[in-house]
């Protein structure tokens, strides 16, 4: 037997231990292979979304290449601390270290190309049925399926220079100790886990502190708190299990009344030593269960952006000439004449904006010039009306003035916003803020930005003052396109909006928003970047069952004798079941539990940048990953219970 044939042949005998590393490995590899598939697809290479394509795919290979490393370097290092005893053995008979270095780096070189050999092979034989997945998603027709070279060479390249770097890594974090260590690795007595009061403390504060902040998070603050709320989110996690969860434990072992009862004291004894034990693999099950829930959610929440589309853009096609636009009237006859060869019905409405320099009173830092955009009271309620949306407002008397917001999503904004008034500059004319607009008025995009927030228009005072405004600093025109279906002006006039908009801040003589092409390049962004967070989220779902699997398995000889002795002291076979499926469930059901607590409070903090409530996605997206949690509990417990009973009998 070559030295090869040994490594090929310790791989085969620890095939039950590989298992789920092994398959989780080449799930990866194939969901890497199918989004190469999609970003070298020659059918969408030159459709208008290839673009959001390019995002989504580039940004989701990225996550599970950097991701694959980390797990297989984690999965690899656990794998050669359970054959401490094997790795005594070898040493006892001679093995240095240049052979053991050189048997680990085949072993994972062997486990490596076939995960890769076999995510590919079951990435072509799955193509089909992930492409027209895609096309679902994209709202296109099936795409044939293309087995594109650079797809396959980007995906072997990628995971044999992973396994490739990991399996040189890999000797280094199981440096060959003395034989009496290697050999009684997993024998030696247990001592009782030891907890500090202190770091429990600290645990339950720094939980209780990140789910306030997120709580209480509002839209300007939440990029602010993101990264300290994770940090603070992830240690608490991991004391949580060394440390508070223990003390609990053995609070609850010190309960007679509870302890005592059936068999609870054997489980509760158990419990205490496996969260110690298993603290960090507990954590970042916990962890990459929450990322996962937080990646579907959050992609799966961002469609309801899409159901306030029309009140963000009322008019299907908005249209500002500003000053100096020679080009006007030949522009807007080009979309009347779009319009009318599709046989698209379609109202017009125009009116002035006007645009000033006002003094701000500000109790702070003084009296500063801001510029102002002005709209009359009629011609914003002229525009909500064409736009067949409610209108119940007031017009603004005297100084009055409302703020025209930009979104609806910006009313998220509104709370942190104080109040403002204004003087307009070589006028007595004075503007006090009373409210905010309930509708949009005017496309996004079309008005400049009105402070450095860039989330409101500018402001829609009443007909007398704006009539009064006789000197403006200029006058613009804007003329919107109204239409019963907006998706249908979808391609209008492309060479004047490529991407179905013209900014107001962009160096052109116009602002232009063409809804029907803005809402299908952003449906399609959505609806691209959901697919991808579920092929992504899926990877991290899959991964946190392999650390369970491997972690169950890994103590399934330390089980066996376990039960066994406690066998022999009179448990019964349902005494048996009731307390591996206990321990079974806890290993489970803890770590998916705290990772849901988790991803509420990460919705929550996420609402606050929704004006639509997004209660419904979210409790979807939990409500199906527990599912799956629960089938794959009860095909491990069956499993478990099985091999454990084939030791007692």
């Amino acid at each position: 037997m070559t030295f090869r044939q040994f490594a090929f042949r310790n791989v085969l005998r620890n095939k039950r231990t590989y298992a789920a590393y092994f398959l989780s490995s080449a799930f990866s590899v194939m969901i890497f292979f199918v989004c190469a598939l999609f970003l070298f697809h020659p059918s969408i290479t030159d459709e208008m979304f290839y673009p959001v394509v390019i995002q989504a795919m580039v940004g989701a290979e990225l996550i599970m290449y950097v991701f694959s490393f980390f797990f297989v370097l984690y999965s690899v290092g656990a794998f050669l601390k359970t054959r401490k005893r094997e790795f005594g053995i070898l040493f006892m008979h001679g093995m240095t270290d240049r052979q053991f270095n050189k048997m680990v780096f085949l072993e994972n070189m062997i486990i490596g190309v076939s995960a890769i050999a076999t995510g590919i092979l079951f990435g072509i034989i799955t193509g089909k049925l992930f492409l027209m997945a895609g096309s679902a998603f994209l709202g296109v027709p099936p795409l044939p399926f293309r087995l594109s070279l650079r797809a396959l060479g980007l995906t072997v390249a990628s995971y044999v220079l992973l396994f490739l770097i990991i399996s040189l890594c890999t000797p280094w974090l199981l440096r060959p100790k003395a034989l009496i260590d290697l050999f009684q690795s997993g024998q030696r007595p247990k001592t009782a886990p030891r907890t500090s009061p202190w770091l429990s403390i600290l645990a339950a504060a720094l939980l209780l502190v990140s789910y306030s902040l997120a709580a209480t998070t509002s839209a300007s603050t939440l990029a602010l708190r993101m990264f300290p709320v994770t940090l603070m989110t992830m240690i608490g996690t991991y004391l949580l299990y060394t440390q508070l969860g223990v003390a609990l434990v053995r609070r609850l072992k010190q309960s007679r009344r509870l302890a005592w009862r059936r068999t609870k004291l054997i489980s509760l004894s158990s419990l205490q030593y496996r969260l110690k034990d298993h603290a960090q693999m507990f954590s970042m099950v916990t962890i990459v269960l929450a990322v996962s829930f937080c990646s579907v959610g959050v992609f799966a929440s961002i469609p309801v952006l899409t159901k306030q589309f029309n009140e963000d853009f009322p008019a299907a096609i908005g249209y500002l000439a500003k000053t100096g636009d020679a080009s006007e009237e030949q522009h807007l006859n080009e979309i009347r004449h779009e319009l009318e060869s599709r046989k698209i019905p379609f109202e017009t409405l125009s009116f002035r904006v006007k645009y000033t320099d006002a003094v701000l009173a500000s109790a702070q830092v003084g009296p500063s010039e801001i510029p102002l955009t002005l709209i009359s009271f009629s011609d914003y309620k002229a525009a909500v009306v064409m736009a067949g949306l409610p209108f119940n407002e007031q017009p603004p008397s005297g100084e009055e003035a409302l703020v025209l917001i930009a979104s609806q999503n910006d009313r998220a904004y509104i709370r942190n916003r104080d109040y403002a008034s204004y003087r307009l500059r070589d006028s007595d004319i004075r503007l006090r803020e009373i409210g905010y607009s309930d509708h949009v008025g005017v496309p996004e995009y079309l008005l400049p930005e009105m402070d450095d927030d860039s989330r409101f228009g500018g402001l829609v005072v009443s007909d007398d003052i704006f009539a009064a405004i006789t000197d403006p600093v200029r006058q613009e025109q804007y003329t919107g396109f109204y239409v019963d279906d907006f998706t249908e002006t979808e391609g209008i006039v492309p060479h004047l909006a490529p991407s179905g908009a013209v900014r107001y801040e962009m160096d052109r003589p116009y602002a232009l928003a063409v809804s029907g092409t803005l809402f299908a390049l952003r449906d399609s962004l959505y609806n691209m970047l959901l697919f991808a967070a579920l092929l992504v989220g899926t990877v991290f779902f899959i991964a946190a069952g392999s650390f369970l699997y491997f972690r169950l398995y890994a103590d399934l000889d330390y089980d066996r004798r376990h039960y066994t002795t406690i066998s022999r002291l009179g448990m019964t076979d349902k005494e048996f079941r009731r307390i591996v499926t206990g321990q079974l469930a806890l290993l489970f059901f803890v770590p998916i539990s705290l990772a849901i607590v988790h991803s509420i409070f990460a919705f929550i903090a996420l609402q606050s940048y929704f004006y639509l409530s997004i209660a419904a996605e979210m409790g979807i997206v939990l409500i199906s990953f527990l599912m799956m949690q629960v089938l794959y509990f009860f095909f491990i417990r069956s499993q478990y219970l099985r091999k454990l009973k084939q030791t007692l009998i």
